[in-house]
């Protein structure tokens, strides 16, 4: 798993600086950039859930949705071969190629949701 905290519904991604000797992360999922640090795990827990708590306030003040607002569309790079058994595969089964991807990714996500869950 990556480096990640989460709060409410956010995802914080976390990084070390050796040279600064200091935690940082950034606020995923979202339109804006929103950063947070601290110099122990207990201050960045703490930075990143005022970083979001303030997010959402200025969200609120602004008109603004918090969280990313996605299309349901976007474009995959793989390799020829994989894209031609993907097709053969979706064929067979008599649905489309985007029903195929779809399907796909919603087991892996299942997957990681009852994976987290027995965590």
């Amino acid at each position: 798993m990556k480096d990640v905290m989460f709060y409410k519904d956010f995802i914080g991604s976390i990084h070390f600086s050796t040279e600064d000797e200091i935690f940082f992360g950034k606020i995923e999922g979202i339109d804006d950039s929103i950063g947070f640090e601290g110099s122990s795990v207990e201050d960045l827990k703490s930075s990143f859930r005022e970083a979001v708590e303030d997010y959402i306030e200025l969200c609120k003040l602004n008109g603004k949705e918090p969280q990313k607002v996605y299309k349901g569309t976007f474009n995959i790079r793989i390799s020829p071969e994989m894209h031609k058994q993907a097709v053969r595969e979706a064929t067979i089964k008599g649905i489309s190629l985007n029903q195929f991807v779809e399907s796909a990714i919603a087991e892996k996500v299942s997957a990681s949701k009852t994976a987290k869950k027995s965590q």
